[in-house]
């Protein structure tokens, strides 16, 4: 347990982000995995309105680094090419 007044803050602040984090982490995912549904169903139209919103979530937890920037980008790519796959098969 923190002993100092500073070290009891940090835990505060360190217990609201972890939560924060947590939410936008499983956000995040969720929405993701909502593409990669849409794209084994074979839906173009709804994996395409889920990747957008993907993207959006993506970019924001690059953003406040709850996932590196590359990590983002990689995501989206593999999701886009998913998408592209699956329209040029129908």
């Amino acid at each position: 347990m923190p002993n100092s007044d500073s070290a009891k803050k940090r835990l505060r602040q360190n217990e609201a982000a972890r939560l924060r984090n947590r939410s936008s982490r499983t956000a995040m995912r969720t929405q993701v995995k909502k593409v990669r549904t849409a794209v084994a169903a074979g839906d173009v139209e709804r994996s395409e309105t889920e990747f957008k919103a993907a993207a959006k979530k993506l970019d924001k937890a690059a953003s406040s680094s709850l996932i590196h920037a590359n990590a983002a980008a990689r995501t989206k790519s593999r999701l886009s090419k998913a998408i592209k796959e699956l329209k040029a098969a129908k």
